[in-house]
């Protein structure tokens, strides 16, 4: 299950369209070099330094309305049942950028500290651990703590970039998460080529994460395989190209070692004016196969998402059709943000088999006088899950035969448009989810609110 708190705006703003003030060109473009490079107009190493940074407020409470989900100890060490739990902390995070020194090959550094402090301290209320507050084995909260969140060097030639240590990738197969107090990041090596106007090109790999709720490295393991498995690897490259004004295109593939190889394509496409009338579309497509000593098990699975969202000035309806093809779970590193399919909110409604249908809508109160001020509201529903036929050893499916689940949700956010408060937000999201008694995520409700400061210092 993602517990994120930006579920509920990755159910709705993955379909919102470009505002455009007239229909958006659907001429071809061509493949063309960059017209400048980014190294030749590097300020250096002083001038183009900047210290910058954000603090946010995050809270959120969960309650189970069948069944207790959770456990705490009590400081006598005895063990409870719970059938909410409740968590509230501060996480800030001050990064500091050099600019690139000049020359034919230019060198930078970044690192960025995290701090995060727990203003709910209640082991009962926590229910840890959990990766929401840094908890003691036996649950006991520490009540403040911090890490070197960001640390490398980067190295440019023209247009691309080499950076080497801890830092944030996001591509579709890894991506660093950032809904939760404090984001992830990752341990190695990764480069980006942007020398083409409409086609850039990514590789890397990375041998260890930083999780969001943890100060050590952690090894890589998956979000819905078996427990204690890790790996040592992941191994990705990808390009993106842009062969029309109006349409984006993605293609990806990437190693964990012993686990999967997986390879995604994904493509977004606008068309029309939304003063009018305007149409995005969303494809997404992900295929699975296991890969080296198969710590996983076996894994064939095929997940796509096609999505449709019209708009009308401020308003935005969508519609999300989602499916999984294969006896597991379609399953991402953990730690990361790896699924870009439309249906992942509270639930990822990736079961064995799993066909999923959402619909949702947008309100975007800047034609009404309220720029930065939105409200929102989806509904999900999953179902044909069957894990029956599975001969694996990787993943706990054998017993869901014809579960079914669905959620909904509705929130409210809000930017800060000008002023020393500018480009602050505030987020205040309901969800809930209903599940069969063998689907694996549950029967809850949970209310967020985030805000979240951005600072600059220098």
């Amino acid at each position: 299950m993602k517990t994120a708190n930006t579920a509920l705006a990755l159910a709705l703003c993955t379909f919102i369209p470009l505002a455009h003030a007239e229909p958006i060109s659907q001429e071809p473009l061509s493949v063309q070099l960059a017209s400048g490079s980014a190294q030749a107009e590097a300020p250096g190493f002083i001038a183009g330094q900047s210290v910058s940074g954000s603090t946010r407020n995050w809270y959120g409470r969960e309650h189970s309305t069948r069944g207790p989900l959770w456990r705490y100890y009590k400081a006598d060490g005895t063990r409870h049942d719970s059938h909410s739990r409740e968590n509230w902390v501060q996480g800030t995070l001050l990064n500091y950028s050099s600019g690139f020194t000049q020359g034919t090959v230019g060198f930078a550094l970044e690192a960025a500290g995290y701090h995060a402090l727990a203003l709910q301290q209640g082991r009962s209320r926590v229910a840890g651990p959990n990766n929401r507050t840094l908890t003691h084995s036996d649950g006991d909260v520490i009540a403040q703590w911090s890490k070197l969140g960001l640390a490398n060097l980067k190295a440019r030639v023209s247009n691309t970039t080499l950076t080497a240590g801890r830092h944030s990738v996001d591509t579709p197969v890894i991506a660093y998460i950032g809904n939760r107090a404090l984001p992830s990041s990752f341990q190695g090596v990764s480069v980006n080529s942007a020398e083409f106007d409409n086609l850039t090109f990514d590789a890397g790999t990375f041998d260890r994460v930083s999780p969001r709720t943890e100060q050590s490295l952690s090894k890589f393991r998956s979000e819905y395989g078996a427990a204690g498995v890790e790996t040592d690897r992941v191994n990705m490259f990808g390009l993106n190209y842009q062969p029309l004004k109006s349409l984006t295109t993605s293609l990806y593939a990437a190693n964990v070692e012993d686990f999967w190889n997986q390879y995604y394509f994904g493509a977004s496409h606008s068309l029309g004016d939304s003063d009018v009338l305007s149409l995005a579309t969303g494809l997404n497509y992900y295929k699975t196969v296991d890969s080296g000593r198969q710590k996983l098990g076996e894994i064939d699975n095929d997940a796509y998402s096609l999505s449709l969202g019209l708009t009308h000035q401020a308003h935005t309806f969508s519609v999300a059709w989602q499916q999984i093809n294969g006896n597991e779970y379609f399953d991402y590193l953990h730690e990361t943000n790896g699924i870009f399919l439309a249906n992942s909110l509270m639930s990822d409604f990736n079961g064995p088999n799993e066909k999923s249908l959402q619909f949702s809508y947008v309100l975007n109160m800047a034609p009404f006088g309220v720029p930065g001020l939105k409200f929102n509201i989806y509904k999900a529903r999953g179902w044909g899950i069957d894990g029956t036929h599975y001969r694996g050893n990787g993943y706990d499916v054998r017993g869901m035969q014809g579960e079914n689940h669905y959620e909904y949700g509705f929130g409210t956010t809000y930017a800060v448009q000008s002023g020393p408060l500018k480009n602050t937000a505030i987020r205040a999201t309901y969800s809930a989810h209903r599940a069969s008694a063998g689907q694996a995520d549950g029967s809850l409700d949970e209310f967020r609110v985030v805000t979240t400061l951005p600072f600059s210092l220098l």
